[in-house]
């Protein structure tokens, strides 16, 4: 088995990643289309999948930091995308969409403000958990048994998803906060997500 030390670019987990990004204009054509149906259900499930995929080849091969970096901004491309698309559509609300999309951008921009000053946060449970229940809000919005079966079901996990978005956000700004209070030269670990 092949490792890859921090530096590396061409990993298998990147090449997925890097996938999942190429692919996720193919989903926003579909879903602006179609909106629910099942081939756009069967593509956000296939794309949603390889998250977990290259998340497991980064932990098989060694995490880098171009994939710390790719990994997070595909997930972003692809969910963001998806929710706006399903809110042009008039599947989502405008409202919840925007404050998933306002956390994430703070998040990536606080992120990004934070690493340049050496501090790694590490992913929680409430990050992982958000990221599970953004999924399966889309996926459910594009499901066309749920849409005229359950609507208050889309709209139920769609909040659900916004409330998980928004504490974990909270605790990602304790949680950098305190980092960048510890001795200047600790070392930190790259983290594959931190969501």
């Amino acid at each position: 088995m092949k490792g890859f030390g921090p530096s590396a670019l061409a990993t298998p987990a990147n090449g997925v990643t890097v996938a999942r990004a190429a692919f996720t204009p193919v989903l926003l054509v579909v879903v602006v289309g179609s909106g629910a149906s099942y081939p756009a259900l069967a593509l956000w499930i296939v794309l949603a999948a390889t998250d977990g995929i290259d998340g497991y080849l980064a932990r098989r091969h060694g995490v880098t930091r171009s994939g710390a970096f790719l990994d997070p901004l595909a997930d972003k491309l692809l969910v963001l995308g998806a929710m706006v698309a399903l809110a042009a559509r008039g599947a989502f609300g405008w409202v919840p969409v925007g404050l998933i999309a306002g956390r994430e951008l703070a998040m990536s921009g606080y992120r990004s403000w934070v690493g340049r000053r050496g501090v790694s946060i590490p992913a929680r449970r409430s990050a992982k958990a958000k990221t599970a229940v953004q999924a399966v809000a889309v996926g459910l919005a594009l499901a066309p048994v749920a849409v005229r079966r359950a609507p208050w079901l889309v709209r139920a996990v769609l909040w659900v998803a916004v409330a998980l978005t928004l504490v974990s956000g909270a605790q990602y700004l304790r949680d950098g906060t305190r980092a960048r209070r510890r001795a200047p030269g600790e070392d930190r670990p790259v983290e594959r997500r931190a969501g």
